[in-house]
């Protein structure tokens, strides 16, 4: 049995200027530090439930800004905190996937 039911992982690499596309550029931080918040207010946050990771770059750049929801390696895009909700909502509290958003 996983440690987790669900463990999270948000691609947070930051490139630098000129180089090609990192997730840190395209909000990945914000949207991280959001999913943390609202795990904890949704009482997912303890051992046994749900896991939000930080992760260095996961090389699907441009596809991202991206994440990763284990244990079903489903891999999503984002663009703001109500495609963030609708994972957590969908995905992780009903376990249905979030086609709109998979890659």
């Amino acid at each position: 049995m996983s440690h987790y039911q669900h463990h999270v992982f948000f691609c947070l690499n930051q490139r630098e200027p000129g180089e090609r596309q990192s997730c840190a550029s395209c909000g990945a931080v914000e949207m991280w530090e959001h999913a943390k918040g609202r795990i904890k207010k949704l009482g997912l946050s303890q051992p046994g439930k749900v896991r939000i990771n930080k992760a260095g770059c996961l090389e699907r750049c441009e596809e991202g800004p991206v994440l990763v929801v284990y244990p079903e390696a489903v891999w999503y895009t984002y663009i703001d905190k109500s495609d963030i909700d609708e994972i957590i909502d969908e995905h992780i509290v009903n376990g249905r996937v979030v086609e709109r958003l998979k890659i």
